[in-house]
C-alpha cells in the first residue's frame, strides 16, 4: 500500500479496482470524467490487472455494455454526471428488473451550481424513480468505503446500486492509502435462464416484486449502517434540537458547527446541546436510525444540495410516527433552496436556527 494525495475521483477509481472491478465504461461528463481517465491510466501502467475500460459512445451504450459483463458475474463500474444518466435510464430501469450477478456501481456524480451542467437535477430523486439504492459520501475518504460497501450490497441483493458524488467531493484532494497492483475478480460466467434475464411482461411483473420486497431489508442494513452516525452534543441543557445533512453538506455543518462553538467558548457561554446526523444513505431511506435520533426532538434542520430529499423522508416519519419535531429546510425557506451550500452559509443558518 502506499499513500497517495488524489483528487477524489482518482481515489474512488483506485477503490473500485481494489474491490476486483472487471469491466468500467462511461461517458466523459464533469464533475465525473477522471474516474475513467484514471483507470484507463493504471491499467497500461501496468499496475491494473485483468481490467477494461472504455469510453462509449454514449452513456445508454455504456450501461447496456455493462450490464452484459454483470450478468456474467463481473463487477462493473458505469461513471456519468447527473445529466447522463437520463441518457441510461431506459437500461437501468430493465436492469433493475431482472437484477445483476456481479456488483454494479453506478458512479453518478452530481453537479450542484451548477458549475459544467445543463440542469441542477439531484440523482437521489432518480434513484427513488428507478427504486436503486443510493450512497451520499460527505468526504472523499468515506466515499472510497462506500464504494467497497456499494459492490458487497449489489451482489448481496442482485440489484444496481448508484454512488454519487457531488462536484467538491470529486474535485476534492486528500491523501488515501492505495494498493499498489490490484487484481480484477474473475467471474463465474453466464448462466442461460430465459425465464430470469428475458424481460418479458411477466418477468417484469416478478421483478417489481422482487424490488418491492428486498428496498426494505436494505433500508434495514441502512438504518445499522456506519454511513448514517449520529452523536448528540452536550450544551446548556437535554438536546431538543437536530441537525441532519446528507453528502458534502455534512462536512460543511460540521466545520460551521465548530466554528460557532468556539466563538461562543471565546465569550464564557455555553452553545445549546443538539444531535448531529448525517443521512449517508438516502434511499432506500433508513427510517429506524433516523427515528432513533429524532426521538425527544423539538425541531430539526435539514442541509443537502440539491432536493429536499431528506427534509421529504422526515416529514414523512414525523406524521408516520404521531412525532411533534417541526421540519426545517428548504420548503420552510430556512435554507438554501438551489445551488451549493457553503460553510458560510449553513453557519448563519445554524446560528439563527439555534
Amino acid at each position: 500500500m502506499t499513500k497517495s494525495f488524489l483528487m477524489g475521483n482518482q481515489a474512488f477509481a483506485h477503490a473500485a479496482l481494489e474491490a476486483g472491478v472487471r469491466v468500467c465504461a462511461g461517458y466523459p461528463g464533469t464533475p465525473s470524467s477522471e474516474v475513467i481517465e484514471t483507470v484507463a491510466k493504471l491499467r497500461d501502467a501496468g499496475s491494473a490487472h485483468d481490467v477494461y475500460v472504455e469510453w462509449s459512445t454514449n452513456e445508454k451504450a455504456a450501461l447496456e455494455m455493462l450490464a452484459g459483463a454483470a450478468l456474467c458475474g463481473a463487477r462493473t463500474l458505469f461513471t456519468a454526471k447527473q445529466v447522463g444518466l437520463n441518457v441510461a435510464s431506459d437500461p437501468l430501469m430493465s436492469l433493475n428488473y431482472i437484477g445483476v450477478e456481479g456488483g454494479t456501481v453506478l458512479l453518478v456524480a452530481d453537479d450542484p451550481g451548477p458549475i459544467s451542467s445543463q440542469t441542477e437535477q439531484d440523482t437521489r430523486r432518480f434513484a427513488s424513480f428507478a427504486k436503486v439504492p443510493v450512497f451520499d459520501p460527505a468526504t472523499p475518504e468515506q466515499g472510497c468505503a462506500m464504494i467497497a460497501a456499494a459492490y458487497d450490497l449489489s451482489e448481496k441483493y442482485h440489484t444496481p446500486v448508484i454512488f454519487r458524488p457531488s462536484t467538491r467531493i470529486c474535485h476534492a484532494s486528500t491523501f488515501v492509502e492505495v494498493a499498489d497492483e490490484t487484481h480484477a475478480r474473475e467471474p463465474e460466467g453466464f448462466e442461460s435462464d430465459p425465464s430470469k434475464w428475458v424481460i418479458f411482461p411477466g418477468r417484469s411483473y416478478r421483478g417489481h416484486g422482487e424490488i418491492n420486497e428486498r428496498l426494505p431489508k436494505i433500508a434495514a442494513d441502512f438504518s445499522a449502517s456506519p454511513f448514517n452516525p449520529w452523536r448528540e452534543v452536550a450544551g446548556t441543557e437535554g438536546a431538543k434540537i437536530g441537525i441532519i445533512a446528507g453528502g458534502v453538506s455534512y462536512s460543511y455543518a460540521e466545520e460551521a458547527l465548530a466554528q460557532i462553538e468556539d466563538a461562543v467558548e471565546a465569550t464564557g457561554a455555553l452553545s445549546p446541546s443538539y444531535r448531529l446526523m448525517q443521512v449517508g444513505t438516502p434511499y432506500p431511506f433508513p427510517e429506524a436510525a433516523v427515528a432513533k435520533f429524532a426521538e425527544g426532538l423539538d425541531r430539526i434542520i435539514v442541509f443537502e444540495e440539491l432536493d429536499h430529499v431528506i427534509e421529504d423522508e422526515l416529514l414523512k416519519l414525523c406524521g408516520k410516527l404521531h412525532a411533534g419535531f417541526e421540519v426545517q429546510g428548504k420548503l420552510t425557506g430556512t435554507t438554501t433552496t438551489r445551488g451549493e451550500n457553503t460553510v458560510d452559509a449553513i453557519r448563519a443558518q445554524i446560528q439563527e436556527f439555534f
